[in-house]
Parts: structure tokens; sequence; C-alpha cells
């Protein structure tokens, strides 16, 4: 079989001095960070949707780069066959190692789902044979739910009891599918779970019927051995103006009141946070506080514009803070599932391995400061100090819930006034983690 990519090379790690835009400058695989490779502590995945299906198409516009990958009609099983032979072509040259996808990434979605069925029973076959004799494994699956038209008032939240069998049907066989190829995940995003006006919609009805379909969705999963996680993926807007699932806190709590939370975690997307008007930390944090820190969506926003943009993960800040996050939650159930596509004009196949390039070595970067903010200790040991005044006296009756409210009142009887807080020092801390970036 002739290469897709001929002309890449494999890409190797040459360190930050090197010029050649086909290099790893931070992403070393083999690079131990507090006690682990680089490439165990960043199991990166390739997304199947964007990279083998984004051609630059945009609502003013469309493709600016050719994804036929040698086949000579798109939207067949042909076309399908070759986005798998690129796919795993474009993850051995980068060596990465997991994939995530949709069903209808996979395959052309027919106007009869027995049909779609069957072809996705034979696109997967055909990457079994693939991944036999690699390294190359499934991340995650999921069903999309939110492109056909039928989905157009939602799936789970859908005023159709046939829709909502449908986006069932949907369910049941990707997570068969999930199963199959090994997955160690299996996300919700709920692309139309929400309302465009309250007018026309019972939130409550809603909500528990899509909480229905979860549990259904979780009660077949384990009795077809998928012993992974379900995760949700917060999103607070677009296509749906309100969207259900519109932050981690939001998702959590609806978990919790429904009795999912013991199977479901969270797949935090940098772009999604920071739509939501938080940052990417936070929701990490967030997520992390709450035992629910499972995968990411590897990506970031612009700020300027107020939609999701997709874009590969340049900022290093960002990255640190991440990995911040990801290091002191432990590491994640999940992964670092590339969901970026290349901007409209980077339309050549060398563009896909620059982005990727790029978002890998963002986070390597990323990691590698993280763990130096950690080790460097300034930071932890002023929280600690910040709250020192829990650990004694009063304060640690408060922390043991070995108090009263009467007796914390006759307490402050007794102060008549209490000294103020000492500083949060934030832009001392600010300093020290330029320091750490910098030096």
């Amino acid at each position: 079989m002739p290469e897709i990519f001929a002309n890449i090379p494999q890409i190797k790690y040459e360190g930050p001095a090197s010029k050649n835009p086909l290099a790893f400058k931070y992403y070393d695989a083999d690079r131990v960070i507090m006690g682990k490779k680089m490439s165990e502590h960043l199991p990166f995945a390739m997304a199947w949707w964007h990279n083998l299906g984004a051609a630059g198409t945009d609502m003013f516009g469309t493709n600016t780069i050719d994804k036929s990958f040698g086949a000579s009609e798109k939207a067949t099983m042909e076309h399908a066959k070759a986005k798998v032979d690129a796919g795993f072509e474009f993850m051995k040259k980068l060596g990465v190692k997991y994939f995530c996808f949709h069903d209808v990434d996979l395959v052309p979605e027919a106007d009869d789902i027995n049909v779609t069925n069957a072809r996705l029973d034979e696109l997967t076959d055909y990457i079994l044979e693939k991944m036999q004799g690699t390294d190359i494994k499934c991340l995650w699956g999921t069903a999309n739910m939110f492109s056909n038209p039928r989905f157009m008032s939602g799936a789970g939240s859908t005023s159709s009891a046939d829709v909502y069998c449908f986006a069932a049907a949907q369910i049941k066989k990707a997570l068969d599918l999930t199963v199959k190829l090994g997955g160690r995940g299996y996300v919700f995003w709920g692309g139309r779970e929400g309302y465009e006006s309250l007018l026309n919609t019972d939130v409550k009805f809603e909500q528990e019927n899509i909480a229905a379909l979860m549990h259904m969705a979780v009660d077949y999963g384990r009795s077809i051995g998928f012993t992974g996680d379900f995760y949700i993926e917060p999103k607070p807007k677009e296509p749906m103006k309100h969207q259900y699932d519109f932050d981690a806190a939001t998702a959590i709590g609806f978990l919790r009141q429904y009795g999912l939370d013991k199977d479901f975690k969270m797949n935090i997307e940098a772009n999604h946070a920071t739509l939501a008007g938080h940052t990417f930390q936070h929701e990490l944090r967030i997520s992390a506080i709450n035992g629910m820190l499972g995968s990411i969506d590897a990506n970031q926003g612009d700020l300027l514009l107020g939609w999701d943009t997709d874009e590969f993960p340049w900022d290093v800040y960002e990255s640190t803070m991440c990995m911040y996050e990801v290091l002191k939650n432990g590491g994640l159930t999940g992964g670092f599932n590339f969901d970026s596509k290349n901007r409209r004009p980077s339309n050549t196949f060398e563009d896909m391995f620059y982005a990727y390039i790029l978002g890998m070595d963002t986070f390597a970067q990323g990691l590698i400061k993280a763990a130096e903010l950690i080790e460097d200790g300034r930071i932890d040991s002023f929280v600690e100090e910040k709250y020192a005044s829990f650990k004694t006296g009063i304060g640690a009756k408060i922390r043991n819930k070995e108090t009263t409210l009467e007796e914390l009142a006759d307490y402050a009887a007794s102060l008549k006034a209490p000294e103020m807080p000492a500083s949060g020092r934030q832009e001392y801390l600010q300093s020290v983690v330029n320091q750490v970036l910098f030096c």
C-alpha cells in the first residue's frame, strides 16, 4: 500500500534548539518527569472527526483541503477505509498511541440505521486489523447525536419518543464498538441537549429523560463488559443557546442529582471552559476536587470570538496550569484528545503534522514546567500557610466539626474584632510562575 503522507518522515525528538519543523522540540516520550515517562503523563489521542474529516469548511465556504486520501469518491466505504489507512499512518509517524471517534465519523450514515450499523461492523473489523501489531488503542468512543436533522430538538432531551429510541440505538451501537475496539472511556457530548426558549421547554422533563438514557447506557455498557469511565463533556452553548451541561459544576450537580456520579467523570475541553466564562484551570480544579477529572479535550479558543474555534493549543501558560492540575490529581483515567482542527488556510498534509507537533510540544512544555512549579514548592507552601489558622485552636475545631454556631459566636464576641486575613500575594505568586517558566 503506498504511503499517503509520503513526504513526511517519522517525527522524532530533536530538542529545543532544533529548527526542523517536522521534529519535536519538547515532547520526548521517554523522558522521566516525577517518576513517570512523558508518554505516560501525556496519553495523546487523535480526534477522528477533525483530523481525518474536517476539510476547512466553515459557515461561509466549502473545503480548502483534500481529505479523500486517495479514495475515488467521498462518503463511501472506500473513503471510510482510506481514512483508516491515513489515520494509522499519521499516528504511527507521530507516535500517537490513541484515537477517539464518533460513530458517523467512521462511516457515511445511511437512511436506514441497520445499513449504518452493518457499515460500522465492517469498518471496525478493518480498524482491528490495522491495530494488530501496533501499540495504538482506542481512548474513547461516542455517538454523534447532533448532526442528523432528527436531533434538531435534542437526543435524550427530544420531544419525540421515536427519536429518543434512535438515540438509544446509536448509543448501544457506539458502546458495542467502543468495547470491540478496547476503548478506555465513553463520552456523552450533549451537542443539542438544551433549549433555545423556555416558552416551549419542560426542563425537568427533558433532564429526567437524559438521565434515564444515561442510566440505560451504564447498565448496558456494564452488561457487555465495559469497565471504563463514562464521561460528560461540559459545554455552555453552541449549537443550543443554553445547554444542560453548561460547565463542570453544573454537570457534576446533574450527575449527583440523578445517581450517576459513581460511573461518570468529566471530559474537560479548554475551549468550552472559556465559553462558559471560566478558565481551563478552573474547570479542571472543580472536576478534580469532586473526584471527577477523567479526560481532556486538548485545544484552545480565541477569546475574541464567541464560538468554539477548536484551535490547536499553543499557549504554554495554559498548558502549564492544566498540567499542574493533572499532576496534583495524580493523572487521568483518560487522556489528551486533540479536539482541534487546522485553521482554514492551513490546508496541506504538512500542516496536519505541524499542528500535532505544536499541540504535543505545548503540553510537553506544560508538563515540564508544572513539575518544576510543584518541585519548587513556593506555591504549595504559600497556600499551606494561607490556611494555617485552621490548624490549631478554634480553626482546628471548625475543620474537625467539633464546634457549634454558639461557640463560634462566643469566640467572636471575646475577640471583639478579628485581625485582617494575611495578604493573598497574587502578584508575587504570578511572578513565581513567570520565573519558573522562563528560567
